[in-house]
């Protein structure tokens, strides 16, 4: 004779098998439809709150009926479980297999593939329902990383609905910053002897993708330190830079006035690529998100390039504009234009165009540079002619008068006549702090020393770090606006 019990725990696995399952926001829209042991769970509870308004009735899932029957871990329950993880301070695979071993109410709700047992209260196997932690470690470097972007994107679209609804407007200024990531290898330990560390030919052999760059560079102007007088050090001797084996994170970051900031767009490359290489795919990510260009953007001296002014120009809203502190780039301090565009030499007139050519290597992008030359020079005249004709008798007019050669971008002259010392550009300059804030999130979810050996592994969970920080962020706003109401 069966006792009630085992029928109790029978029905109970047949509604978990015949029933069907809510995916996150539904559970989160209809928490009265979950089952007992799913709502007596704080921390489940805590789960729905954080990440269930995402859409994940839309999630771009993958076939999960295929290899001929087996049984196939959804992304969305891996997706869901990495950024838990990531919440709840988990540092390895292994911890988050325990965590949900331990919560089986994360299993069900999560959506993984459940072995159904009578041992167990819930009705199911916990152990047997999931994936091995090292299974858990493949599916983080073979997930594409467009779908964790739908996360992210997700999570940007929520809150810009929140904000829009205070008539709070997002995206008119964006700033942008990178973050040092460093690999897990033997080189990056100051302890270990390595013959040679910084030898970018020597890849090591703890990550194949990671690449040798250098952290620490000159971007902001300062002031030259004069020439010591006593006690010299040798050229040799003196560091230049901080230089690792690893990864950068590029990130595009609005700042909300009297709410905070959250991410708009994110990139991870490796370390060898320079800052101004994450301009262009970031901004492409942030006009697809936001549905139309910045006014305004904030960087540092790094970004200090034409194309970057050239973006945020416009004419038909003279008042935008890229802030982005002088790098004195190619000994040139200063530079004056006439109304032509032309630039204007030492002596006060205009130099004209001489020629123009396509550029393929001094920057990042193809673009037309031209020479322009001494207003005195022709091809027909001697350099005496030249030199009586100048009428500050500039040094260079025996050797055909002053050249300059510089892009023909309306950016390269921007770059040279921009304002820095408006009141606007202080208030737009100062927004390049929310990078800082969120970088320092971003540390404290472990992005700086990931403990992975694996470039896609290392972009994918950079993604999940800040979809998590922009879920936070909307966490907060929604238990803000809910305490004002």
């Amino acid at each position: 004779m069966i006792s009630h019990s085992i029928l109790a725990r029978f029905s109970q696995k047949m509604r978990v098998l015949q029933g069907k399952r809510l995916d996150l926001h539904a559970a989160w829209s209809q928490p009265e439809r979950l089952p007992g042991f799913v709502r007596e769970c704080p921390a489940a509870i805590r789960l729905l709150d954080l990440i269930g308004p995402l859409a994940w009735d839309q999630f771009p899932e993958r076939n999960l009926m295929r290899d001929w029957g087996r049984i196939t871990i959804p992304y969305a329950a891996f997706s869901a479980a990495c950024l838990w993880k990531l919440n709840e301070d988990l540092v390895s695979m292994d911890d988050l297999h325990r965590y949900l071993v331990e919560h089986p109410a994360f299993i069900w709700l999560l959506g993984f593939p459940l072995t159904v047992s009578l041992k167990f209260p819930c009705g199911f196997d916990p152990s047997a329902s999931l994936p091995s932690p090292r299974h858990f470690t493949r599916m983080l470097r073979t997930i594409p990383n467009e779908i964790i972007q739908f996360m992210l994107t997700d999570s940007i679209r929520l809150i810009r609905q929140e904000l829009a609804s205070l008539n709070v407007p997002t995206g008119d200024c964006v700033s942008l910053d990178t973050k040092h990531i460093l690999a897990w290898v033997k080189e990056n330990n100051p302890k270990a002897y390595i013959p040679e560390r910084f030898n970018k030919l020597k890849q090591p052999v703890g990550d194949p993708d990671c690449r040798l760059g250098c952290k620490r560079k000159h971007n902001r102007q300062t002031v030259a330190p004069p020439t010591p007088t006593k006690n010299p050090v040798p050229a040799k001797t003196v560091a230049v830079g901080e230089f690792y084996w690893g990864y950068g994170s590029g990130i595009i970051v609005v700042k909300v006035p009297k709410w905070g900031e959250f991410v708009l767009a994110e990139l991870t490359q490796p370390f060898d690529k320079s800052d101004v290489s994450y301009f262009f795919p970031l901004m492409q990510q942030t006009e697809q998100r936001l549905g139309f260009r910045p006014r305004f953007g904030t960087f540092d001296a790094a970004f200090d390039a034409f194309y970057v002014y050239e973006y945020f120009h416009r004419t038909d809203d003279p008042e935008a504009f890229a802030a982005v502190p002088f790098s004195e780039k190619g000994g040139y301090k200063s530079r004056k234009f006439n109304l032509q565009g032309l630039p204007i030499c030492e002596a006060g007139l205009a130099m004209p165009l001489l020629f123009t050519y396509t550029d393929r290597t001094v920057t990042i992008v193809e673009h037309e540079r031209g020479k322009y030359v001494c207003p005195f020079f022709s091809k027909g005249v001697k350099n005496k002619f030249i030199k009586q004709s100048c009428p500050i008798h500039h040094k260079r007019a025996r050797k055909g008068g002053c050249t300059v050669t510089m892009p023909t971008s309306i950016g390269a002259r921007l770059r040279y006549s921009l304002d820095r010392h408006t009141q606007i550009y202080k208030e737009i300059y100062n927004q390049r702090s929310a990078t800082e804030r969120i970088n320092s999130q971003a540390v404290s979810l472990g992005i700086e020393r990931p403990m992975l050996r694996n470039g896609k592994a290392i972009a994918n969970i950079n993604t999940f770090i800040y979809t998590l920080i922009n879920l936070r962020f909307l966490q907060r706003l929604r238990s803000r606006l809910h305490e004002e109401a």
